[in-house]
């Protein structure tokens, strides 16, 4: 886990994440104490339990990316799960313990990443030599028959020659038009469906891995080309030279000390019972996340995983439902509340020009693969955070979401013309300001039942 002040992680978020300031501190305290408690006497280490967070406010503000960008500081296992889409158990519907099992699945994948990463040049070195043999099979023949014992050393020496110049022919991509006739393995099995009920996930699984292993690999010869055959040699080897028990072992340590889960849509299943229909397995759903949250042990196929010790943050907007609909002891596993703000102009403004992966910036490098350099003045980004403010004033709040609508609707024309437009010109210079903006979204504004369905 990277050590970043908690005042270096607030640092990171805002290069991606304008305002939420109480939201950036919570989050950075919340992944700094995991640090810290690494630090703390084993004895204690255990008794330390993550402080959970519940964070308040509109879509569009920015929930999801905050939690979203703290995994990746933290380089820990992350995944994103909406509440909405898990049931009570008895009701068909995904299992609250896939959750666990799907942050398991990432982790391994996390960590087998890593391993791969590590062994590739040494998965390259030996790629290579088996593409040599391919090239220039070594001398055999010679040593089974009555020969002169010089004479097969001679053999070899010569051979070694020509393998050092076909190495020197391969690494300078003078080979790269040649076929080599190379065996791959592949797993022939019938094509299995199995239909079971929510929450069968985990049996599914074992029983297509029980298929997958009761049928032979098959190998087959095939030609490919001398780059193919290199990368087909190279993830060989490289699957070699892993050591499965150890990736498995380091993802299940990674999820259990250091993995998060973000609950987007709590509010979804927080509300009083109607006692018919949808609703009735909210708090039923409440009940079976509870036993993840504080702390218990999930099976998944590479293990037993505990969940004392992952971190959870909870989302809504809770437009109709409050933080205190949810039952008692659910709220209690969340301690931190923090309160996301609505976005206005301003903010607007702001995700516009500041963030590293600004969208201005976004369609600037996409219009310039074709040729064109988009400028956008600081009236044209004033007007259409205008525009944003009016639109989400006017209708559903999606907060920055409709920054994306409106700039698609502006720059449609260029995005389809682009070709054509570079055509006549070898790079052309478009400048977007606020007249052009005004005119590509006058009518729009203007007419409010259209403005319904396109912005």
């Amino acid at each position: 886990m990277k050590t970043l002040t908690p005042k270096e992680i607030v640092a990171e978020l805002d290069k991606y994440i304008i305002g939420q300031k109480e939201a950036k501190r919570a989050v950075a305290i919340a992944l700094r104490n995991r640090w810290r408690r690494q630090q703390v006497p084993p004895e204690l280490r255990d008794e330390i339990a993550p402080k959970n967070i519940i964070m308040i406010g509109p879509t569009g503000v920015g929930k999801t990316e905050i939690s979203r960008r703290l995994a990746k500081l933290s380089q820990a296992p992350f995944i994103k799960v909406e509440a909405s889409k898990f049931t009570e158990v008895g009701y068909v519907g995904r299992d609250v313990e896939s959750i666990i099992r799907d942050l398991t699945d990432l982790a391994v994948k996390m960590a087998k990443d890593e391993e791969k990463t590590k062994v590739q040049e040494k998965a390259a070195e030996m790629a290579e030599e088996r593409l040599l043999d391919l090239l220039l099979p070594p001398v055999t023949s010679l040593a089974g028959q009555q020969h002169d014992p010089q004479k097969i050393a001679q053999e070899r020496e010569l051979q070694k020659g020509t393998r050092e110049k076909l190495r020197s022919l391969l690494k300078e991509g003078k080979l790269d038009d040649r076929l080599v006739e190379i065996e791959t393995t592949e797993q022939k099995m019938p094509m299995i469906e199995i239909f079971s009920a929510g929450g069968m996930e985990e049996m599914d699984m074992n029983i297509k891995d029980m298929f997958a292993n009761m049928f032979p690999k098959k190998t087959k010869r095939r030609s490919v080309k001398i780059p193919e055959a290199q990368k087909i040699l190279n993830q060989e080897e490289a699957q070699r030279l892993i050591d499965m028990d150890k990736v498995v072992k380091q993802a299940i340590e990674r999820v259990e000390q250091s993995g998060i889960v973000f609950i987007d849509e709590i509010d979804k299943i927080a509300g009083k019972e109607s006692g018919h229909g949808p609703d009735v397995s909210r708090e039923g759903v409440q009940r079976d996340l509870l036993p993840i949250v504080e702390g218990s042990t999930v099976n998944t196929k590479y293990g037993m995983v505990k969940t004392d010790h992952v971190l959870f943050i909870a989302s809504g907007a809770f437009h109709v439902a409050k933080p205190s609909d949810l039952i008692p002891e659910f709220q209690g596993r969340f301690p931190i509340r923090v309160e996301l703000k609505s976005l206005g102009k301003e903010d607007f403004i702001r995700i516009l020009q500041e963030p590293e992966n600004a969208l201005t910036k976004q369609y600037t490098a996409l219009m310039d693969t074709e040729g064109i350099k988009l400028n956008f003045t600081d009236d044209a980004i004033a007007e259409i955070s205008e525009m944003a403010t009016i639109v989400n004033d006017r209708m559903e709040n999606i907060g920055a979401r409709r920054l994306h609508t409106i700039m698609e609707r502006i720059l449609d024309n260029i995005s389809f013309d682009a070709p054509d437009i570079v055509a006549a010109e070898k790079k052309k210079e478009i400048a977007i300001d606020a007249k052009y903006v005004k005119q590509r979204l006058s009518d729009i504004i203007k007419d409010e039942d259209l403005s319904k369905y396109i912005l």
